[in-house]
């Protein structure tokens, strides 16, 4: 097959960054639109958390299946199905009469979503297979990430406050629609040379043990931590991973490659795209509370409040694309973790939201940061990958990304909730409770600084060159993956 030109490679990753704008702005978007929907819907705070968790612990236990799936049977093909199937989930979301139909079509949705972040990444990586091509795409898609998913609350505030909160999964509709008609002529099918055989056991490991972690998280407030469900549920989760590693050593081809975590860049981007997620949506749950029920602003003036961060991550995003591509990952690592930390602590410590100025410069921090991180998590991760597995390879990266988003809301939401009953009756109860919350998503910034700096030095490079040794895949980019975490 003759290489693509370069109008038609942009134009695959454009139909590509459509599909990210799907998944990751429609869960930004639900944020600012919680207030109203607990409101209409009846719901407590932890059935709003289950709004959002069920969506990204679906997502997570399904993307390294998609990601396999579409090397096997055509990554085409199975990015379509996703686009078909969430569409179809968001219309269903949307005519949701209540609390628990809500959830079980966002579950639908995340069904479809586990379809199109891996695979449009898998079809980016055989598309533009020029290293320092493909660093500079993984950097527009890294952009899309940050842009997208900081700009949600303001296009939330917006349709909430004139339509109303089913109006944000109408938006999904026509984009969904129109990325589906470009899919059909535009992208190029392709398949793994050798795809890898399903994995059913490794696959009901992982959704037990994200299930179980989660569920246990979220009700512990409520059913107390010494509760015998509560202490199930951890018992279930502690099995399924130890059950897991065990049983994914011996396959041959498993669901999760555990060799990939030889390779310090690897590891330390997965960790890192874990404490990064956790903290933005821990960093948007809070705040969407506070602004809404603290403040008494309406879903379209909170949405304007969180403009600067939206700002700051269109302003950067696409700034760490760039860096990584010339300069490697590290830089861009230890900037965005210097920023996420700093906005945590200006919270944490300063109480940032007691006054306008401070909670400005705590959006525009963050902005900053998360801006930063998207691009070196996805390169690091990609790039240090066997081509033949592009699917698996991404589903990696997107499958950190969703447990960090469920265990952020997960987490901070208990701590929000363990505080103090009635946190938000009143600015100085909610910051109270929250503070500890924010101390959290300090220390997931430090997380990010900390692993930048040790995972993207010589060490870090040397242990993604062994790791490369285990696979004697021809097709790998150790060189690549060197040059890149050395910088």
């Amino acid at each position: 097959m003759p290489e693509p030109s370069h109008r038609r490679r942009t134009l695959v990753l454009a139909i590509c960054c459509m599909s990210l704008l799907l998944v990751s702005l429609d869960n930004t978007v639900l944020n600012v639109a919680l207030p109203s929907m607990r409101r209409d819907l009846h719901a407590s705070v932890s059935g709003m958390q289950w709004t959002i968790d069920a969506y990204t612990l679906v997502l997570a236990a399904l993307l390294m299946l998609a990601g396999s799936t579409a090397d096997r049977v055509g990554r085409k093909r199975t990015f379509q199905t996703g686009l078909v199937v969430f569409t179809l989930g968001s219309a269903l979301c949307s005519l949701a009469p209540n609390l628990e139909a809500l959830v079980a079509f966002r579950m639908v949705q995340a069904v479809g979503g586990s379809m199109l972040n891996p695979v449009a990444m898998s079809i980016i990586t055989n598309t533009f297979t020029e290293p320092r091509e493909r660093a500079r795409a993984i950097g527009v898609w890294g952009g899309v990430v940050g842009i997208s998913m900081a700009a949600g609350p303001l296009v939330g505030g917006v349709l909430v406050q004139s339509v109303g909160w089913r109006s944000i999964f109408w938006l999904n509709l026509p984009i969904g629609l129109l990325a589906l008609v470009l899919t059909a002529r535009y992208v190029p099918e392709s398949r793994a040379p050798k795809p890898r055989r399903p994995d059913p056991v490794g696959q009901v490991l992982v959704a037990t043990l994200l299930g179980s972690l989660t569920y246990a998280i979220i009700e512990a407030p409520d059913r107390g931590w010494g509760s015998p469900l509560i202490a199930a549920c951890t018992t279930v989760s502690a099995v399924s991973l130890v059950a897991l590693v065990a049983y994914e050593r011996r396959r041959t081809e498993p669901l999760i490659e555990l060799r990939f975590f030889h390779s310090a860049p690897f590891s330390g981007a997965t960790v890192i795209a874990v404490s990064a997620f956790a903290a933005l949506s821990g960093f948007l749950f809070l705040n969407t509370l506070y602004l809404q029920d603290v403040r008494g602003l309406n879903a379209l003036h909170a949405g304007l409040w969180m403009l600067p961060m939206a700002a700051m991550c269109f302003v950067f995003a696409p700034l760490s694309g760039r860096l990584v591509g010339s300069r490697g990952p590290r830089l861009p690592l230890l900037l965005a973790g210097m920023a996420m930390g700093l906005s945590g602590v200006l919270f944490a410590a300063f109480d940032a939201q007691a006054t306008d100025a401070l909670l400005l410069i705590g959006y525009v921090l963050f902005g900053i940061g998360f801006g930063l991180v998207n691009a070196p998590i996805t390169n690091t991760a990609v790039s240090g990958m066997p081509r033949a597995q592009a699917g698996v390879a991404a589903a990696v990266a997107s499958t950190s990304r969703q447990v960090g988003a469920s265990l952020g809301v997960a987490v901070i939401g208990a701590v929000l909730a363990s505080g103090a009953a009635g946190t938000t009756a009143s600015a100085t109860r909610f910051a109270d409770a929250a503070r500890p919350a924010w101390w959290i998503i300090a220390g997931c910034g430090a997380s990010v600084l900390l692993l930048g700096l040790v995972t993207t030095g010589k060490w870090a490079a040397a242990t993604a060159r062994r790791a490369a040794a285990l696979f004697g895949d021809d097709e790998r980019a150790p060189a690549q993956a060197s040059a890149r975490t050395s910088a």
